[in-house]
């Protein structure tokens, strides 16, 4: 495993990056990494929109396994419970699947392949991300389709659902990725609004966060007072497209909403060090390492209008965290 000279971050939270950190099977190649969930082994799981959906690693990026043939449409979200259960959202697919680490299907949550009537409310319309509370209850953002966030039961019944359309509190647009602290507090990006909006377990409205741009991909680790790490997409439109301060780029939270570190640069989006097209999601092993997966082939003909996107576009990243 090598690394790249570049040191990005500041203060407590300063990384090292990690270059060519997957090693792929000849042959292979990962397409827009979508989601990355770490399990209690520390094996990091990537889920791509190319073959062999679920690529698994352990922590110096050696293959240690691949599945989700012919079961996912379009990968989305991941995320992976205290006994090492993997939840994935297929986006395409409206549907999200409880599945072990091996591979094996235990429950679906939704239809596959019929959406729900757009703006419904009713579940799914291309849903995004999940995440458990503390008893095991699983929350799903609902999403490019829906402004709703659904509650079920831990065998997959339902409980309640919340949201609708709109800007206001505890309504949604794009509701991207959910996440949920030892509190039972719910955590949701909702993108489009440049926010994260904060729930309590019922889906109560307690406070929100607006220091963000296009909040993306967001992961907050076990602890009793998490951090939250946020991938940030950045802008798209021509206006502002390669503004300052905006991203793309990962910011690192308290679990306040307090900025406390980011790692960009300027011009953020690019394939240098240090700089991202489109962070997606992304997770955090124990030793506080950051994997971001990047959706670089969706992002590049926005970013860079009318030039032709590099073979091989790097869609997942690794930052070594540096010892203090």
């Amino acid at each position: 495993m090598s690394t790249v000279d570049a040191v990005v971050g500041s203060g407590e939270f300063t990384y090292r990056i990690v270059d060519d950190w997957a090693k792929l099977p000849d042959g292979w190649q990962l397409h827009d990494v979508a989601a990355v969930g770490v399990d209690s082994k520390d094996q990091v799981f990537v889920f791509h929109r190319g073959e062999h959906p679920v690529i698994v690693f352990d922590r110096d990026g050696n293959f240690l396994r691949a599945w989700g043939d012919d079961v996912f449409v379009h990968a989305h979200g991941i995320h992976i419970g205290p006994d090492d259960m993997v939840y994935l959202t297929d986006d395409y697919d409206h549907c999200v699947r409880k599945c072990t680490p091996d591979g094996k299907v235990l429950l679906t949550i939704g239809i596959p392949g019929e959406p729900a009537p757009y703006m419904s409310g009713t579940p799914f319309n291309r849903c995004t991300h999940t995440a458990l509370s503390p008893r095991g209850d699983i929350y799903v953002s609902d999403g490019y389709g829906n402004g709703r966030i659904h509650q079920y039961s831990p065998d997959g019944k339902p409980l309640r659902s919340w949201g609708e359309p709109g800007s206001g509190k505890g309504q949604f647009n794009l509701p991207h990725n959910i996440s949920c602290d030892e509190e039972g507090w719910v955590y949701v990006a909702d993108r489009e609004n440049h926010r994260i909006q904060v729930f309590d377990g019922n889906g109560r409205f307690e406070t929100q966060w607006h220091n963000l741009h296009r909040p993306c991909g967001m992961y907050m680790p076990v602890g009793k007072c998490p951090l939250c790490y946020v991938g940030e997409t950045g802008p798209y439109y021509a206006f502002n497209r390669g503004a300052p301060n905006l991203g793309p780029r990962v910011s690192i939270l308290s679990n306040k909403g307090e900025l406390l570190a980011r790692i960009t640069t300027t011009p953020a989006a690019g394939t240098g060090p240090g700089q991202f097209l489109g962070p997606h999601g992304l997770a955090v092993d124990s030793h506080g390492d950051i994997y971001v997966g990047e959706v670089s082939y969706t992002a590049w003909p926005s970013l860079f209008p009318g030039i032709d996107a590099p073979p091989g576009l790097r869609c997942l990243q690794k930052f070594e965290r540096i010892a203090a």
